[in-house]
């Protein structure tokens, strides 16, 4: 998993140049940074790259990079093959898979998303399927760890999973129609499953539910609403007004003597 690598020389096209389009927003990028600064701009410009080049980078295209910024070409390849975000391989046309293989990931059933990758995609990382849709490979830590286990796919992540979800992920893609980013199930982002466990008591919404709390008095003859988190994190006048300090005596002088060295 830690080892990436170029293509070989047979997969690796002879040229490559931005389009119009894209060299004229790779000078934009470039010229966000400050005079002697300007290689720091070689993120975006490799992934727009990789964007250009259908999804993944060859060789050519981040030495092509490398000199538009007057880098050394390794210095450019460190940066290239240490972030994952960087596919080095010919990839599927439809979807590259990443599966994280962390640790929450691995105890939550990562395993069962390997095997389908393994069966349906190709049994070895890196290699494109048979009808050269799809590829995948194993990568670290993808940050959505309470929601494991989870894949990232082009530019979405795709959480709670199980081998089940996972192949009907794989058949929206398959069918040009990728489903809705984010929980597989029915769960909002990373909030608890099942919904809310905290602060669900109706009364201190006025009654009402809680997404109907800004809009509902906190009780009868009280025309104030429910004062939401939101709203209660919002600065008010008292966040602009900055007291005087209180005057105070001037201190007297001291009678002691200093002390010889």
């Amino acid at each position: 998993m830690s080892v990436r690598r170029l293509a070989p020389p047979e997969l690796q096209p002879k040229e490559f140049v931005f389009t119009p389009e894209n060299l004229a927003w790779a000078k934009a990028q470039v010229a966000k940074y400050p005079q002697g600064r300007q290689q720091s701009a070689i993120i975006p410009l490799l992934w727009k790259a990789q964007e250009q080049h259908g999804g993944w980078l060859p060789e050519v295209a981040i030495r092509y990079v490398a000199d538009m910024l007057g880098m050394a070409h390794i210095r450019a390849l460190e940066v290239a093959t240490f972030y994952t975000m960087f596919i080095l391989q010919p990839c599927g046309k439809k979807a590259h898979v990443q599966v994280c293989g962390t640790t929450p990931c691995r105890l939550r059933g990562a395993e069962t998303l390997l095997d389908v990758c393994h069966r349906r995609i190709a049994h070895e990382p890196h290699r494109v399927s048979a009808d050269g849709d799809f590829s995948w490979e194993e990568v670290e830590c993808l940050g959505a760890c309470v929601n494991a286990p989870m894949v990232l796919i082009w530019n979405d992540t795709y959480e709670d999973l199980t081998a089940e979800s996972f192949e009907k992920v794989l058949d929206g893609f398959a069918a040009g129609k990728p489903p809705k980013p984010g929980p597989q199930i029915d769960r909002q982002f990373s909030a608890p499953v099942g919904g809310p466990t905290v602060l669900t008591d109706p009364s201190i919404y006025g009654g009402a539910a809680p997404s109907e709390a800004e809009s509902t008095p906190v009780n009868p003859g009280n025309t104030a609403t429910a004062t939401l988190d939101a709203a209660a994190k919002k600065p008010g006048e008292a966040a602009n007004f900055r007291e005087a300090g209180t005057p105070q005596p001037p201190a007297k002088a001291s009678k002691r003597k200093p002390k010889p060295n």
